[in-house]
């Protein structure tokens, strides 16, 4: 899988590093193993999981081992078994025990985010709805976020403030309502898509009166989401959104919105269990 547009893979290994190593470097390796010392190493998947971020964790290796033989075994978006062999590296031991933190930080953290997608993909199989993802990310990590969960199966939202009108609870609280929201939004002749939230169906039809191109339905149960597919009857896109969780977006996919979007897949994915595993060369 190529890496999202617009990301400086040499910019983010460096700065990753530099975070780690100081100014010092890694002064247990220099004081304990010999300089010449060669290590292998198999990286190995100790649940099962979705990998995310392979190309990444490569980038850290060959970044301190210039004569580094890698092989990556697996790739971005692959749903992989506990045991699964992701990556056979051989090459100076100091680089690599120095590399494998940032390494095994990032491809955890991004294939965490993959694999808890893909549990959502899953339990919303088959009901046509679309899983959408936030921007509720880590500051500095969106772009390498929203790629995660990419390869776990969604679609992502929103990348940036603009690239989508979305009118929230607030701005149509300073507006004095969803319509007067949504016209402020089309007189500002932007060029994109207008979408706002709504979280009583009452508003339903004055936004869209208005010219919403897009609805979110906000925190709605399953009864009001069905009752809001019947009266917008596919004039523009719904979309689902609100304390999502794994037990309940099936229920809220079978309503018939066109999307659900869930923040917890980038805010609270847990990292999985990924080991590297050396011997002497």
């Amino acid at each position: 899988m190529a890496l999202p547009d617009g990301f400086d893979l040499d910019e983010f290994v460096n700065r990753v590093l530099a975070e780690d190593l100081g100014t010092g470097g890694d002064v247990t390796s220099n004081a304990t193993i010999a300089d010449a010392t060669r290590f292998t190493a198999e990286m190995n998947a100790r649940q099962a999981i979705v990998v995310a971020g392979m190309e990444i964790a490569a980038a850290f290796f060959r970044a301190l081992n210039s004569d580094l033989k890698l092989d990556c075994l697996v790739s971005d978006g692959d749903r992989i078994e506990h045991g699964t062999i992701l990556m056979r590296i051989s090459g100076n031991a100091r680089a690599m025990l120095t590399a494998e933190r940032s390494a095994l930080n990032t491809l955890q953290h991004l294939s965490g985010i993959a694999t808890m997608t893909r549990q959502y993909v899953d339990a919303m199989a088959g009901t046509g709805a679309i899983l959408l993802d936030t921007r509720k990310t880590i500051p500095g990590l969106r772009i390498l976020e929203k790629y995660a969960s990419r390869m776990g199966g969604a679609q992502n939202h929103r990348m940036r403030l603009d690239d989508g009108v979305l009118i929230k609870d607030n701005h149509v609280a300073v507006c004095g309502g969803v319509a007067e929201a949504v016209r402020a939004a089309k007189a500002a002749n932007t060029g994109l898509q207008i979408q706002v939230e709504v979280d009583r169906i009452d508003q339903i039809e004055p936004a869209l009166a208005a010219g919403a191109d897009r609805l979110l339905l906000d925190n709605m149960d399953p009864g009001r989401l069905r009752e809001a597919v019947r009266l917008v009857a596919g004039r523009v896109p719904l979309e689902a959104s609100g304390g999502v969780t794994l037990e309940t977006i099936r229920f809220l996919a079978e309503t018939g919105v066109t999307f659900i979007s869930v923040g917890r897949i980038t805010q609270s994915a847990p990292a999985v269990d990924i080991g590297l595993d050396y011997s002497l060369d």
